[in-house]
């Protein structure tokens, strides 16, 4: 489902490229496939915004296959880098596979394992951070993530309004969706009410939050 007519959605789909060479070979090869690698929309803004930012550092959660962290490893300086967290071993393996074959072994490194546990072990401050993992934990990790990050800061988050069920009443949406309903509402209360931030949302993708850290 859509946030915006099929229309026009369809329309920005034609108008956006894909990404070139390999790493449009696996872009287009996941979307076949059906993996949970973001789409190009969002692809889109993710590297306009890495393209002004020149963030040294990156932090990722969510690494799936590893198109996306391949995808900002292009805009990095040459000293930055990118940590990204996973916990799924095929989708590890799969990631190995393409950071080796696009040649990003020195500049990603993979951390394994839930992210609530790996985030604490992590006393690093980052310039950006790109959220792509469970929803449901996005509220849970956000100290963590506002910990290791600081003044001038860049969080996106994505897939934020759970194709417009968040804005939907508590009640009428299937059960086993409610404690995500809630605790995604709570992140985005959260981040559009802390005085130390400044964020908009956006209706690109299945949304997205732009969140920037106005305070250490």
């Amino acid at each position: 489902m859509s946030l915006v007519e099929d229309y026009i959605s369809e329309y920005l789909d034609n108008m956006l490229t894909d990404c070139e060479g390999e790493l449009g070979e696996l872009q287009r090869r996941a979307y076949k496939e059906g993996l949970p690698i973001i789409p190009k929309d969002v692809v889109k803004l993710l590297g306009f915004i890495i393209g002004i930012k020149k963030p040294k550092a990156i932090l990722e959660i969510g690494m799936a296959v590893g198109f996306s962290s391949s995808y900002m490893a292009q805009f990095l300086s040459e000293d930055g880098y990118i940590k990204t967290i996973d916990r799924y071993p095929m989708m590890i393996e799969r990631a190995k596979e393409n950071f080796k074959k696009f040649g990003l072994e020195d500049k990603i490194t993979i951390l394994e394992g839930n992210a609530n546990d790996v985030l604490k072990g992590l006393d690093e401050k980052f310039d950006f951070v790109f959220m792509d993992a469970a929803k449901g934990q996005y509220i849970n990790i956000l100290p963590d993530i506002l910990r290791l990050t600081k003044k001038g800061s860049i969080i996106m988050a994505d897939d934020i309004f759970q194709e417009g069920r968040v804005a939907q009443d508590y009640y009428s949406i299937p059960r086993r969706q409610r404690t995500i309903h809630k605790r995604l509402n709570e992140f985005l209360y959260e981040i559009t009410h802390n005085d130390k931030l400044r964020t908009t949302l956006l209706t690109v993708g299945d949304g997205v939050a732009l969140i920037e850290k106005l305070e250490d």
